[in-house]
């Protein structure tokens, strides 16, 4: 593990126990994410991802069971006291869902939504929160964004509405951010537009970025190491180029091999 690392996972594994017995989502994983890199995970579906991410937010769901260790400044995230999590989540750890029309309120403004991180993070009295959520809008370029503001999710664009979730993440200035996703749902070019917002973000805030995927192509253009996973193993954690220039594990070359290639015609 660096001894630059703000998080730290080891022999990380994640069970979920169903009426059919149990399915181990994640086996014995280790990793760490350092200070201000871009760290990518890529996998099949159901390999693992999703239930990594969940797993270092808390997030997990009741069936699950965590062993192992995941470390955030050296402040152990497993069987965390719910109150200490919350302290946490949101204000240090942020994370940006795969489907951010599930993820926000249908129920409420996304002025409401964002200066709510505001009010319970930062102590925020309603009018400066208010005054943060749209600078936030703006940063992440949502046109109009005192407009944009009152409206509701459903009346947001696929893009739109993840700007919006890009800047709920970013309201308390958290250290670490995770990734779910974030382009799955979105046309290619708008998913561009995101790809490149994300760099942005990471350069501008400083704050480590944990990306998950099912696509290489993403990780090319944003990640510094890209991690492989399979059926709950990280199979192979290496520096961006190395992996795509010179992958170890068969698995990888396979996800290589897959990948779109541009012929021009001769």
């Amino acid at each position: 593990m660096s001894t630059d690392a703000l998080l730290q996972v080891a022999g990380l594994s994640v069970r979920y126990e169903t009426d059919h017995g149990h399915i181990d989502a994640i086996q014995e994983l280790d990793l760490d994410l350092i200070r201000g890199e871009c760290l990518g995970i890529v996998g099949e579906s159901g390999s693992g991802k999703s239930a990594l991410l969940l797993a270092i937010m808390g997030l997990l769901a009741s069936t699950a069971r965590a062993r192992g260790s995941i470390r955030f400044r050296g402040t152990e995230l497993i069987d965390l006291p719910t109150r200490a999590f919350n302290r946490l989540r949101g204000a240090r750890l942020a994370m940006i869902f795969q489907d951010p029309l599930s993820a926000l309120n249908p129920y409420l403004r996304v002025i409401d939504q964002l200066s709510e991180v505001a009010r319970v993070h930062l102590r925020c009295a309603r009018r400066e929160a208010e005054r943060r959520g749209l600078e936030l809008m703006a940063s992440v370029h949502i046109n109009e964004p005192d407009r944009r503001a009152r409206q509701y999710p459903h009346e947001l664009s696929g893009g739109m509405r993840q700007r919006v979730m890009i800047a709920m993440a970013l309201m308390a200035e958290p250290e670490i951010i995770l990734a779910d996703e974030p382009t799955t749902a979105l046309d290619a070019t708008v998913q561009a537009q995101i790809l490149s917002l994300l760099h942005e973000v990471r350069v501008r805030s400083g704050a480590s970025l944990l990306l998950v995927t099912h696509d290489l192509g993403v990780l090319a253009q944003l990640a510094d190491r890209v991690g492989v996973m399979r059926a709950g193993r990280l199979l192979e954690l290496a520096s961006c180029e190395q992996l795509f220039y010179s992958p170890t594990h068969p698995y990888t070359r396979e996800l290589l091999a897959a990948m779109p290639k541009l012929r021009v015609p001769a």
